[in-house]
């Protein structure tokens, strides 16, 4: 792996310097096969964007894959980097740069062990993913292209800036929510605010809505479930003295227990139509579900620990916490065992910065650790 860092770390400035939205990673994708052709490693490309590669025997007893998201965000980057994005409004501002990077290294070093692997009988996929940013996921389309099929268990990273480069943070059971987009609007009769008995007062019917929903759902659900409803907009009117007759609201609604996620639909719709009833208001609700919660299987997550104290120190893995974002990494753990590593990117007594921020900084050192420690889980002692 020393021997592949220098050429990973410009392998994934390249790809931050020319990030691309879900669905439209053709460069991304280009560049990634180019890169493993030459090394000889079978490439299929997938419909749209996006490859998988395999490596080791056609036919293996147990096959890994390690799967690697390519898409960036829809926003500008401020880091002020060289290598900073040169496409306007676009920015690797998640570290799905590093995660490619990170898992072409441990394929390109798995490449040179084909001997070993196949007197192991074990296989290597690679999984390029389009449009994990997008809802529900663009692991959707690999699995309807058969990108798991053969596949025993599976791993991926996301970079975590919280923890110092040369960590992993692991948990058993969900470690990411379900995410789901809600949008909810109201009609009603407007009018002239001083006449609020002549008009349903949409205004008045909206906010309670915005307090009333989300508390009520808290005393309906387990709250171990980790619900979480949370508004992000709200649009209605046009002057003061004006009561309109439609506004809406939309936010997200997170919860960690992937069986109330199946179920949740219906509540929520009772709970919209039974908070309005007193002001005369209909609504719509537009649920759009989303990826259900990454939920870890525990003998994966042994192995990831067992990969970080092998390949990059005893003290590297760390627990670590739930997390109510959202990552369709879900879909596949669905399908096959599998665990999310959390990988550190923060330089050790540097800044702590956001994920989904313009000015995200990674340490670098992080593209050969996340390679290392793939590299390691899947040369890990598989379950018997």
């Amino acid at each position: 792996m020393d021997a592949l860092e220098d050429e990973l770390i410009a392998f994934r400035r390249d790809l931050h310097a020319h990030p691309e939205l879900g669905h439209a990673e053709t460069r991304t994708t280009s560049r990634v096969a180019a890169r493993l052709t030459a090394a000889g490693i079978r490439v299929r490309k997938l419909a749209g964007t996006g490859l998988i590669a395999d490596i080791g025997p056609a036919d293996p007893v147990y096959r890994v894959a390690l799967r690697a998201d390519m898409d960036a965000l829809p926003l500008a980057e401020r880091t002020g980097l060289p290598y900073a994005s040169r496409n306007d409004g676009i920015a690797h501002a998640c570290g799905h740069d590093l995660h490619v990077a990170a898992v072409l290294g441990a394929g390109l070093a798995l490449q040179q062990q084909t001997d070993s692997l196949a007197a192991q009988g074990l296989g290597l996929r690679l999984i390029f993913q389009p449009a994990e940013e997008v809802t529900p996921g663009g692991s959707l389309a690999v699995i309807a292209q058969g990108g798991i099929e053969g596949v025993d268990a599976i791993f991926s990273l996301h970079c975590d800036p919280t923890l110092d480069v040369g960590r992993v943070g692991l948990r058993e059971g969900p470690i990411t929510s379900a995410t789901d987009s809600v949008t909810v609007t109201l009609r009603g009769r407007g009018g002239h605010t001083s006449r609020p008995h002549l008009t349903q007062d949409l205004i008045y019917a909206l906010g309670k809505v915005i307090t009333d929903v989300p508390a009520a759902l808290s005393r309906r659900v387990d709250p171990r479930s980790g619900v979480a409803l949370v508004w992000g907009t709200v649009h209605s009117g046009a002057a003061e003295n004006v009561i309109p007759s439609t506004g809406a609201l939309s936010g997200t609604l997170r919860m960690l227990d992937a069986n109330l996620w199946q179920d949740i639909g219906p509540l929520l719709e009772e709970l919209v139509h039974a908070v309005i009833s007193p002001y005369a208001v209909s609504a719509t609700i537009e649920h759009l579900r989303g990826a259900p919660p990454v939920v870890n299987d525990p003998m994966s997550v042994v192995r990831l620990r067992a990969a970080a104290q092998l390949m990059l120190g005893p003290d590297a893995p760390t627990p670590t916490l739930q997390s109510l974002g959202g990552e369709d990494f879900a879909w596949y753990v669905q399908e096959v065992p599998g665990a999310m590593a959390r990988l550190g990117t923060r330089s050790p007594g540097g800044r702590t910065y956001d994920l989904h921020q313009g000015d995200l900084v990674v340490d670098e050192r992080a593209v050969a650790a996340g390679a290392r420690l793939l590299l390691g889980v899947v040369m890990a002692d598989r379950p018997r």
